[in-house]
């Protein structure tokens, strides 16, 4: 499907689809898999994929399922791990970090200026239009700054490598970014199986991310002299997708995992059921997207949130996370003005490279998008979960012309994107490894003390040959991510 030769993580450069050999490439193997291509190269193939499949049922056991909207064949469904892990050097995650916390300063730092003077859009940086008639912006949230100015507590940012040093963002997710757990079980299901690679190999931990994510969560309270505050976590219910994540980060962070239904108001504050009575509660981790929360205020016929809890939220009565309306900063046609966001905010050539992007809504981007669809990657401004989207090198002349009316009916709903050539790692399949192409989404928490990136992160992968779509919703994959010093 490139044009170009595709980087190899694991070998470096290759020409098209190959299936790895074993010790007589030992010589080319990047120097990061080194200590594992030798623990590889004693494996028996069979007991591999015993391996693999002691892993799904490891999954299963656990319970860790995501549900697919729409499907037909039955409701959950075991997420495909691969048991070949992903490694970076300590070196490459160091320009990852860097670049992490230059865009997520910068975001958070957009989202306090889009909802009080808006000077990005005063110096013309960013079409007022764009933000105004955006459905992802919260106009409720004008001139309101939530506890220690932190929209972005929580957030999942998507990299892509196509060179050994070319790491660039594929979207930022800064609403209610999911797939942490999977980062964790991941990480606890290699450990069980095969203990000997975290003796042999310096592996950078994940398991700590749950309490970080407490202590960030808590610690803006706290900034504000208020002297441990109470933490649940809102699901929209067992039906969600991500409720497997929802219950583990509530049990792992220790606090009550809360429907709507369980919030009422009690002496003023917000409070839940308890066996013990009324609890009053300081923090909600929402994993209920912004038109849910409160039908006072948002969707009248939400049954997910509380009526009132936003305006609770804006009297200063309990702390929302992340805050209401920062998906405006995660919209894939805002997310071509992050470079200029970055500068704007902090003075600073970006440290991560945007993908070039082309807006639809521009009538000669919309030219060029209608004149190449063959060869651009074409996504919903609004989509997610690898929904709604043309791969146009992988698409039929039929879908080609189904997406071009789309397009032309609704242009602004839509950006494109080159096809890029994604780096690939390796994948265990029945005749051994072979190249998939993969992304990676660390996860990133923002409190008044800085900001903490877990090393690694989740990286999602293509099990289909030349796939570059990597959702679990699309037949994707994860794996574990290593992060090993040089």
């Amino acid at each position: 499907m490139s044009k170009f030769p595709i980087f190899d993580e694991m070998y470096g450069l290759s020409e098209g689809s190959f299936v790895y050999s074993s010790s007589e490439e030992n010589a080319e193997r990047r120097i990061p898999y080194n200590q594992f291509a030798n623990w590889l190269d004693k494996q028996n193939l069979l007991n591999l994929h015993k391996q693999a499949k002691r892993a799904q049922d490891i999954f299963r056991s656990i319970g860790i399922t995501f549900n697919v909207y729409g499907a037909t064949d039955g409701v959950e469904r075991l997420i495909p791990f691969d048991v070949i892990p992903r490694i970076l050097a300590a070196s490459e995650w160091n320009i990852l970090e860097a670049g992490i916390r230059q865009r997520v300063t910068a975001l958070n730092a957009f989202l306090y200026d889009i909802y009080h003077t808006q000077e990005i859009l005063r110096a013309g940086i960013i079409p007022a239009s764009m933000i105004h008639e955006n459905a992802a912006f919260v106009p409720q949230m004008m001139n309101f700054a939530p506890p220690c100015n932190i929209y972005t507590h929580i957030a999942g940012i998507d990299i892509v490598r196509t060179a050994p040093g070319e790491f660039s963002v594929l979207e930022d997710n800064l609403r209610v970014p999911s797939g942490v757990s999977y980062m964790i079980e991941n990480r606890e299901t290699m450990m069980h199986m095969f203990p000997e690679l975290f003796e042999q190999n310096r592996v950078r931990p994940v398991s700590h991310y749950p309490l970080q994510l407490f202590r960030s969560l808590t610690e803006c309270l706290e900034a504000l002299g208020i002297q441990n505050p109470t933490v649940s976590l809102l699901t929209p219910g067992v039906y969600n997708s991500a409720y497997f994540e929802h219950a583990f980060l509530a049990d792992e962070m220790g606090v009550e995992l809360i429907e709507g239904s369980d919030l009422f108001f009690h002496d003023d504050f917000v409070a839940q059921r308890t066996t013990e009575g009324p609890q009053r509660i300081d923090i909600i981790y929402r994993r209920v997207d912004d038109g849910f929360i409160d039908p006072l205020n948002f969707k009248s016929d939400s049954k997910l949130g509380m009526p009132g809890l936003f305006n609770a939220y804006r009297a200063g009565k309990v702390m929302l996370a992340n805050a209401p309306g920062a998906g405006i900063a995660d919209d894939k046609a805002v997310y071509s003005f992050v470079p200029d966001i970055i500068k704007f905010y902090t003075g600073e050539k970006p440290k991560l490279e945007n993908i070039k992007t082309w807006r639809c809504s521009e009538k000669n981007d919309l030219v060029y998008v209608l004149d190449n669809l063959e060869d651009l990657v074409v996504k919903e401004v609004h989509g997610s979960g690898g929904y709604g989207m043309l791969v146009g090198p992988l698409a039929s002349k039929a879908e080609i012309n189904r997406f071009r009316k789309k397009l032309k009916s609704r242009p602004s709903s839509y950006i494109a994107q080159p096809t890029l050539a994604l780096s690939t790692v390796p994948i265990l399949t029945r005749s051994g490894l072979a190249p998939r192409h993969v992304d990676l989404r660390p996860f990133v928490l923002l409190s008044p003390n800085g900001i903490r990136i877990t090393p690694g992160g989740l990286t999602r992968v293509a099990l289909k040959k030349n796939s570059v779509i990597v959702n679990s919703s699309q037949g994707g994959g994860t794996k574990d991510t290593w992060v090993v010093d040089d």
